[in-house]
């Protein structure tokens, strides 16, 4: 399939995660700094809820610079996604987990068009490009890069230890990979340098931005380092 869409800054936001400040506020802070795709997660909010997010996001996009830019997508579900479309809502697609609903079935009903994103540990994205078909996905979403308090099922290793990945397996990923991979988990501007010296095609983050003290600032400062590696 080919389609085209920017996923080299990349924000995952919700309710949880924005010290209860407008969940629509902070995104259109991060897209006015340049933050060019937008996926609403929440295990907290309702059905109707996240409709409601998506008209908000959707909205803010709509008023932005360049709306064009920007790719909107909801976490896990489907059966949102395809409420917030039978009401007219612009949304670009699903990123979805390696146990959630499968990419088969979100390409049927939404259709060739739509992005599909899926995401999972580092390593286990290596076995799954290696074994895998990987026809109906657009990208991965690779990581945890480092521990982090958003993504609170982060496995743990035997000692304790959160599992996260290593830049040895992120480049692994990147060379076998033939769909474009984004890294996240605890992203920081401190690790952009190394990170896109691997190859891949963004960074997520989530608290970085949404929970800053100054968002717009926040963004601009990661996107503008992005940009002095991958211009």
């Amino acid at each position: 399939m080919t389609k085209t869409f920017d996923i080299s800054a990349y924000l995952v936001i919700g309710p949880e995660n924005t010290k209860e400040r407008p969940v629509s506020q902070i995104i259109a802070l991060a897209v006015k700094a340049g933050f060019t795709c937008v996926q609403i997660r929440s295990k907290i909010a309702s059905a109707r809820d996240l409709i409601e997010l998506v008209r908000e996001t959707a909205d803010v996009i709509a008023q932005s610079e360049y709306p064009d830019r920007v790719t909107l997508l909801l976490n896990d579900r489907l059966d949102v996604i395809l409420a917030a479309r039978e009401q007219g809502l612009k949304l670009d697609g699903i990123h979805i987990g390696q146990s959630d609903i499968p990419a088969t079935v979100c390409r049927k009903y939404l259709g060739d068009d739509a992005v599909i994103g899926l995401s999972a540990k580092t390593i286990d994205l290596i076995e799954y490009v290696r074994n895998a078909d990987t026809r109906q996905i657009d990208y991965f979403g690779a990581g945890p890069l480092h521990e982090t308090a958003t993504k609170k099922d982060c496995e743990v290793r035997e000692d304790g230890k959160p599992a996260t990945t290593s830049i040895d397996d992120i480049s692994e990923l990147v060379k076998l990979s033939t769909i474009p991979v984004v890294v996240g988990g605890g992203v920081k501007l401190a690790d952009i340098p190394l990170l896109a010296r691997t190859g891949i095609a963004g960074f997520f983050v989530v608290s970085a931005v949404s929970e800053s003290d100054n968002p717009y600032q926040s963004a601009c400062d990661l996107v503008e380092e992005w940009k002095k590696y991958k211009a």
